[in-house]
């Protein structure tokens, strides 16, 4: 063989891509499933001598991106090209594929690109996924069948199934041989945090860049790329940074670009600058639309070059053409703002029903797998947070993904629910006692209460967790004692729930625990601080204590005492005509009959914030509100990054007399 045919890779083409199942997912012996990733369409190109170049959906080259991957399969080939189609994906912690994790890893490439070559980001391994094959050796397989194409995939050696592997799949008649269907499948996909499913028929061939009836995807969230075409100045907390964006893409049928509406939440604090810096760059006097946008929609708006491709999360899309719901998924560096096309208009949302009494009405339900517990979900595309475009199913993959360092907080403790069944906009209700059709496996507890006993519900497993979130329990709030043999303990715990006044924020409330926590450490304890995930924030405290009156009366003291010497800024009593322009200690927290908000538990506002562990540095520092401000995707992210900031919380020490 030449060397150059040796050294030339296949030549590229254009991928292959599914169409919408429009909502119904295929079934029959003709179909196999796969699960839909969520990360960077790419071709592997390999060729005889091993030389390996991977380029995006759009001919980017990605070779030096991802330069980890390149040349890992070339042992195992044996001198043959060959020529892969898959994708390049990121995990979490968690054993999930995250999205977000890529995102902020391409972000980090794109600014250092001016650096040495070859430059790779160790502390975020990429992996390839392979789904398809369509060159091996001498051979195109674009003709051949999907199931031939599959079997020569599989059977091609893996030296390093750490960065290459295949994506699995499953006939259907491999699914039925075990009992199961295409729709739990789909669970399946669901519960292990996959994007959706694939059905693709066994017979097809591959058809580059088209998009023909034999890949079908079925999508368990709704994202859509989108180009940025202008922005809003952030207001109020979000002053001086970005706001939100205008969005565009291409009318399908004319092929101008039309405005589809607007994003401003699912935005990471550095991903806000981030953003504003790159727009300010690019600004232009007026919109770039073919048509003049509604004035209502564009109120201070800053219009840019529609250059930058993006990714956002969406509930439905308008008759009017416009994207409702949104959130913000990241920049799209490897898509052409030519190639973004509007989708299509969906049905109209369904009026809001009457807040329901528990459980939910029965709704589009799957089965998933939680812990030991085989649970029934339902209503996962129902939007919790409308402000946010939050589903269901997100607040139950984040309380699935934050339970290793929730469930500690909860473990012991009877939980008292808020639950919010027809979303944050709707009707809340407070839950103490376990309500009709919970499992018969949930553990409970059944205490005296002021109006006679109540069985509270305890949760100290995963599936637990999982239960209440699908019972739209957004809020969870324990007490500052466990129970043990169906009694109380006495508290082992102490908390200080700073309440910003009117005129006062989160920041008046950080000088306040500063001082909180010098006077504390003083007297022998160590302080933790959390947010309240909505204006104020709590300090926490191990004790060990046999009276259960003693950390109400102590805290009583400590409040007084800085109300005392700072009455301008500081009170202890509740009265709301003592709280303006001042931060309210409340002490009662601590009486054995008080709940607080657990760690990690989400919030019942516009957006999807949790209460969210500190450090102190981050209390000193806080000079916005914005500082200390966290929404359920960057808890997640700070989990990776800090652990658990309350961990030593199981630490004790006595209470001072």
């Amino acid at each position: 063989m030449a060397a150059d045919d040796a050294s030339r890779v296949p030549a590229w083409l254009e991928p292959m891509l599914a169409k919408a199942d429009g909502g119904r997912l295929r079934s029959g012996p003709e179909w196999a499933y796969e699960y839909k990733l969520d990360g960077y369409r790419a071709a592997m190109r390999i060729a005889p001598d091993g030389t390996t170049v991977l380029t995006s959906r759009n001919n980017i080259d990605f070779t030096a991106e991802f330069a980890e991957l390149a040349g890992v399969l070339a042992p195992a080939l044996d001198g043959q090209a060959a020529y892969l189609d898959g994708e390049v994906v990121v995990y979490g912690e968690d054993g999930r594929i995250d999205f977000e994790r890529m995102q902020e890893r391409r972000g980090r490439w794109v600014r250092h690109q001016s650096g040495p070559k070859g430059l790779e980001f160790t502390d975020v391994p990429v992996r390839f996924l392979a789904f398809d094959l369509l060159r091996l050796g001498d051979r195109s397989l674009l003709a051949t069948p999907y199931d031939e194409r599959r079997r020569l995939l599989a059977e091609l050696p893996m030296p390093d199934p750490y960065r290459v592997s295949v994506v699995r799949a499953v006939t259907f008649d491999e699914l039925a041989a075990d009992r199961r269907t295409p729709a739990d499948f789909l669970a399946h996909a669901g519960a292990a945090g996959y994007e959706g499913v694939v059905a693709k028929l066994r017979s097809s061939a591959y058809s580059p860049g088209q998009r023909p009836d034999s890949w079908l995807k079925h999508p368990l969230i709704r994202t859509q790329e989108v180009i940025v075409c202008g922005w809003r100045p952030g207001q109020r907390s979000f002053t001086g940074t970005l706001g939100g964006l205008l969005l565009g893409a291409h009318d399908p049928g004319t092929g101008d670009l039309v405005y589809i509406g607007d994003v401003g939440t699912g935005f990471s604090q550095a991903g806000r600058a981030d953003l504003m810096e790159q727009l300010q760059a690019i600004e232009r006097r007026t919109h770039p639309f073919a048509t003049t946008p509604p004035r209502e929609d564009t109120v201070r708006a800053r219009w840019v070059e529609p250059r930058l491709v993006g990714e956002i999360v969406y509930r439905q899309f308008t008759r009017g053409g416009r994207v409702r719901h949104t959130a913000w998924r990241g920049l799209r560096q490897d898509k052409d703002p030519a190639d973004v096309l509007a989708p299509r208009a969906g049905p109209p949302p369904e009026p809001a029903a009457p807040p329901p009494p528990s459980p939910e009405p029965p709704g589009q339900r799957i089965t998933v797998q939680a812990g030991n517990r085989r649970l029934t979900l339902s209503n996962l595309d129902k939007v919790l947070y409308p402000a946010a475009g939050f589903t269901k199913g997100e607040v139950i993959n984040y309380y699935s993904r934050v339970a290793a360092v929730l469930l500690p907080h909860l473990a012991g403790r009877p939980v008292t629910f808020i639950r919010y069944p027809n979303g944050v906009d709707g009707q809340k209700w407070f839950e103490k006692n376990v309500p009709k059709g919970a499992p018969d496996w949930l553990r409970t507890v059944r205490l005296a209460g002021s109006g006679g006993t109540i069985d509270y519900p305890l949760l100290d497993d995963l599936p637990g967790l999982v239960w209440a979130a699908n019972m739209a329990a957004l809020e969870l709030h324990v007490p500052q004692w466990t129970v043990e043999s169906g009694a109380r303990r006495t508290p082992d715990r102490l908390v200080f729930d700073l309440d910003p006044g009117p005129g006062t924020t989160i920041v008046d409330c950080c000088r306040v625990a500063e001082r909180l926590h010098d006077v504390l450490v003083a007297d022998g304890l160590t302080p933790y601080a959390k947010t309240s995930g909505s204006k104020g924030m709590q300090l926490y405290c191990g004790i060990r204590t046999d009276d259960p009156a003693a950390p109400s009366a102590y805290a009583k003291r400590l409040a007084q005492r800085l109300a005392r010497e700072t009455p301008e800024s500081v009170t202890a009593v509740m009265a709301k005509a003592q709280r303006t322009g001042r931060v309210f200690i409340d002490w009662s927290q601590n009486n054995p009959a008080k709940t607080t908000v657990a760690p990690y538990s989400l919030r019942g506002r516009d957006h999807p914030t949790a209460s969210t562990p500190v450090t102190w540095e981050e209390v000193r520092t806080c000079r916005h509100v914005t500082h200390l401000t966290f929404t359920a995707d960057e808890v997640l992210d700070r989990i990776d990054d800090h652990g658990d900031l309350l961990a030593g919380l199981t630490e004790a020490a006595a209470l001072p007399g």
